[in-house]
């Protein structure tokens, strides 16, 4: 399959810097993709009454680090974002004018409003050819995640737009209300519109839930460069599912019940973590599982989540979902009805019944 398949036009204006407040509020666009596409325009704080009562919710608990830095090599200004863990106080970076950087040069980052703090320090250790800058910190490894969160600001995608001064609130923003296990630079969106009050209305409806991790990594914001599907390389990132999630899940399997996922990265790591027969298993390792239209899917019968780019590996993944023609024609709708986009933006509950 061609890339560009995959495209629509979407206005700039439908992009959304801010999240609704509250969360609730944002709009949900319903799609039911059967022998005729249902749309139906919502709001968040109408999901719980979509859900059936047998219905088994999972939802990724990772918890995004502040992982964009702001320092100094010697009077040169650098601005990094932590992309990927490679061990003890070792990350890949992505830094603007890193063709500056050379092996061993010492960045010192500082907190954004508190340039005379002392300066929390890494050392420049390679590069790689894809263009990350390779980076140790100087500090004591227990205590990095915490240093974070005073030197960093949260890793926004490259479409928000901020000063440095001016990511205070996105500490609380861009982060789930049930995040839990430090380690993703990028925040599983779809969470973002759930609010403990929608937790409870789901809880008070009894229908139950499980927490999987996917530390989502800076990859998810790399645009797909080559011209055919079959030629990308899709990012690796780091899943955890539990011997008693599976357990639950396979329960729920053998009911008959539904498995809705909570965004796209719970989606791929239950993927990742069910067997042909649909059957799931422990999983604690990367997964760089790519899904196109074609794919069967094995772990998840309903998916909750964001719009999402054009030529986007996740436009393709709700393509396979539901079909591109249809998800195309719900995109559409949702421009015209001047639905927001990506990141901070609205989102769409989507069922597939053409396979039932």
């Amino acid at each position: 399959m061609l890339v560009s398949d995959f495209n629509f036009d979407l206005p700039k204006e439908r992009i959304a810097s801010q999240p609704m407040e509250p969360r609730e509020a944002a709009n949900l666009l319903h799609v039911v993709s059967d022998k005729n596409l249902k749309l139906e325009d919502l709001h968040i704080s109408d999901f719980p009454n979509l859900l059936r009562e047998d219905d088994f919710l999972v939802f990724n608990d990772t918890k995004v680090i502040p992982a964009r830095l702001f320092g100094l090599r010697g009077k040169a200004a650098i601005e990094a974002t932590l992309f990927k863990s490679f061990g003890i106080n070792k990350w890949e970076a992505l830094i603007k004018n890193s063709r500056r950087l050379h092996e061993n040069d010492i960045i010192d980052f500082l907190p954004p409003n508190d340039p005379n703090a002392v300066p929390l320090q890494a050392k420049v250790i390679g590069k790689k050819e894809t263009g990350q800058t390779l980076l140790e910190f100087i500090a004591d490894p227990s205590e990095l995640f915490s240093l974070l969160e005073k030197y960093g600001v949260m890793p926004l995608p490259p479409y928000i737009h901020r000063e440095k001064t001016e990511y205070g609130e996105d500490k609380k923003n861009y982060q789930t209300v049930y995040a839990k296990n430090p380690g993703a630079v990028a925040a599983p969106t779809a969470g973002l519109h759930f609010t403990n009050n929608i937790l409870q209305k789901i809880a008070d409806r009894g229908i139950d839930n499980a927490k999987v991790t996917l530390h989502v990594g800076g990859g998810t914001f790399l645009p797909v460069k080559v011209e055919d599907t079959k030629d990308h390389i899709m990012h690796a990132e780091m899943g955890i599912v539990s011997q008693e999630v599976c357990d639950k899940l396979n329960e729920v399997r053998s009911q008959g019940r539904r498995i809705v996922a909570i965004g796209t990265t719970a989606l791929r790591l239950l993927e990742s973590s069910a067997d042909e027969k649909r059957i799931f298993h422990p999983y604690h390792q990367e997964t760089s599982i790519f899904i196109t239209p074609g794919y069967t899917f094995k772990g998840i019968d309903a998916l909750f989540t964001n719009f999402h780019l054009p030529c986007s590996t996740l436009f393709m993944l709700v393509c396979a979902f539901c079909g591109t023609d249809e998800m195309k024609k719900a995109y559409q709708h949702a421009i015209e009805k001047e639905y927001r986009f990506f990141s901070y933006g609205d989102a769409c509950f989507l069922e597939n019944e053409k396979s039932k």
